[in-house]
């Protein structure tokens, strides 16, 4: 077997690894430093205290493996330094809740350090051709990963979503990179990125132990923002530039439509509301496991058609894309009608959930089961009052008659 596999394997395990064995100190030193989040509005979904500061342990598995594992190059460097100085910053949000424009003047910031040292978007590869960005590569590069960095973040309103669509785009990513030749390296880091991952999130999926908070949304955006520019806008592909964008779909949409929604209703595009899309799907009676894995599923697929798009041939990626779109476009519409969601057998099953009862009396015309149980009450009144016409009847005509 190569060598070079059975360290990349051994890398991936390790990064799991540890961030499944720091999990549980890092909650400790939460509570010792009052990192708590504490529900106090109808847009949180947790009921009560929970640590937070998670991400420093997914960021410490990563930081301790690649070191480890990897070559420091400059893009290792650039992606340690970076999310360095964002997990500092997590852990101060997360403790003090800090000012809104004050985080994203420090992204801006990170953003622009990473520009410094040649993470940049230069060109968009399109069909074969490549139409250069000139001077505007650097604020084009500025905004992808501080709009990534935040993508994430904004999508972290349910418990083991934000983790989990990270480790989902990282394996996409990843599978993009090793099909398209980028090197062996971009494609560890970010293997070991998805791994930290997924080490985390047993005790980040419902109900949660422990939040990532700030301290793991912003790495991981930053992360995810660096390996991407890195790794797939710059290589040799027919669609390089839209892969990334499909990839992340679902946090920069979400994203872009709560900032519209945000501004359109004149608030600032970093005010919290209960516009988002996990959001929806909890107001349209589902529970958080039933929406997370809803979301899960469109990430994947999205994934998959992000995959399917680094062959020369794009019909079959497009066509995945564009099934995958219409069905859960359909689902969505489905899902809005109470009635119609009991038939798709799509329901809540968090906390033991008993199933809705399905009836079938809006389609074929069968009576619901509280008919049935009247019928019989309706019909022994029916036939009690007969017998009692029939006996004034016979009266009425005795004594005519007489």
């Amino acid at each position: 077997m190569n060598t070079d596999l059975i360290y990349g394997i051994c890398a991936v395990l390790c990064a799991g690894l540890l961030a499944f064995a720091l999990t549980p100190i890092v909650r400790v030193l939460a509570i010792k430093i009052k990192a708590i989040d504490v529900p106090t509005d109808g847009r949180r979904m947790h009921h009560k205290p929970i640590p937070r500061i998670g991400g420093l342990a997914i960021f410490l598995a990563f930081t301790i493996t690649s070191v480890g594992f990897c070559r420091l190059d400059r893009e290792l460097a650039t992606i340690l330094v970076g999310g360095c100085a964002l997990v500092l910053l997590g852990i101060l949000d997360d403790v003090y809740r800090l000012n809104a424009f004050l985080k994203l003047a420090v992204q801006i910031v990170v953003a622009l350090f990473a520009v410094s040292q040649g993470v940049t978007i230069d060109f968009i590869g399109i069909g074969g051709r490549y139409i250069p960005f000139g001077a505007w590569s650097v604020p084009i590069t500025v905004l992808w990963i501080v709009g990534l960095t935040n993508a994430v973040n904004f999508i972290d309103g349910l418990d083991g979503l934000a983790c989990g669509v990270s480790a989902i785009s990282s394996i996409s990513l990843f599978l993009v990179m090793l099909l398209s030749g980028s090197s062996g390296a971009h494609c560890l880091i970010t293997a070991i990125l998805a791994s930290s991952c997924l080490g985390f999130l047993p005790f980040n999926t419902n109900p949660a132990k422990i939040f990532m908070g700030d301290t793991g949304a912003l790495f991981l955006g930053y992360t995810l923002s660096v390996i991407s520019v890195s790794g797939v806008f710059k290589i040799d592909m027919l669609l390089a530039f839209f892969v990334p964008l499909v990839i992340f779909g679902f946090p920069l949409a979400d994203t872009a439509f709560a900032v519209i929604r945000r501004l359109a209703h004149g608030k600032s595009p970093f005010a919290p509301d209960r516009g988002h899309l996990h959001h929806r799907l909890m107001d349209m009676g589902f529970g958080q496991k039933q929406s997370v894995r809803i979301l899960y599923a469109l990430c994947a697929i999205l994934g998959i058609s992000a995959i399917m798009l680094t062959d020369e041939s794009t019909l079959g990626g497009v066509l995945v894309l564009v099934a995958a779109l219409i069905i859960f476009f359909v689902t969505f519409m489905i899902l809005k009608n109470p009635k119609l969601r009991i038939h798709s057998g799509i329901y809540n099953e968090d906390d033991g959930a008993k199933p809705p009862v399905e009836t079938f009396d809006d389609v074929i015309g069968i009576p619901s089961v509280e008919a049935e149980a009247a019928a019989p009450a309706d019909a022994q009144t029916d036939e009690t009052k007969e017998p009692e016409h029939e006996e004034k009847q016979n009266e009425s005509g005795s004594q005519g008659e007489e």
